[in-house]
């Protein structure tokens, strides 16, 4: 029989979508302020892997990466995504009020990437507050792999480049409270 232990700190990613530059820079800032410290970023990359939510925020997405310094629990992932969906809230337009920015708050640990999300599925678990989580992103044979449900965009090369050296960024976090 195992012993319930408590897992180590886990560290905080967040992918935006957005069609503006200006958004996705005043939504770093305002993660900044939930999450603390970034101290990674991916590059900006178009967003091509589907239509899903060109009819509320237009063509021509723009989708990054950031990570954050602090390690954190992974029980704050709910707490984490009504944070973002607040950030959410106060970027819609005006008019419409269709959202300008998608928010998908995350965390990584030594053997896989975890997403939060507001909608059920069968391979996502109940947090609370109508908050759900899936692993998105499984590490083994030295690399990240994807699921049969893993978003497309998680699969690119260049997600899984920022994940990789996330996971070396985490792992020497880890060494040093060691």
């Amino acid at each position: 029989m195992g012993t319930p232990r408590e897992p180590r700190a886990t560290k905080y990613f967040a992918a935006l979508l957005s069609s503006s530059r200006e958004i996705l820079a005043g939504v770093e800032n305002d993660l900044v302020e939930v999450l603390g410290e970034i101290d990674g970023r991916s590059e900006v990359v178009p967003w091509v892997a589907s239509q899903y939510y060109e009819g509320e925020m237009g063509s021509e997405l723009l989708r990054r990466f950031i990570s954050f310094s602090r390690l954190a629990s992974a029980e704050d992932l709910a707490t984490v995504k009504l944070r973002t969906q607040q950030i959410e809230d106060r970027y819609r337009a005006p008019t419409s009020g269709g959202r300008r920015v998608n928010l998908d708050p995350g965390y990584i640990d030594a053997y896989k990437v975890v997403l939060a999300s507001t909608k059920n599925a069968g391979q996502r678990l109940y947090l609370r507050s109508g908050i759900y989580a899936e692993a998105t992103l499984m590490f083994y044979d030295r690399g990240f792999h994807g699921l049969a449900y893993t978003y497309p965009d998680y699969l690119w090369p260049e997600a899984l480049a920022f994940f990789a050296q996330l996971r070396s960024a985490y792992l020497a976090q880890l060494r040093r409270l060691d």
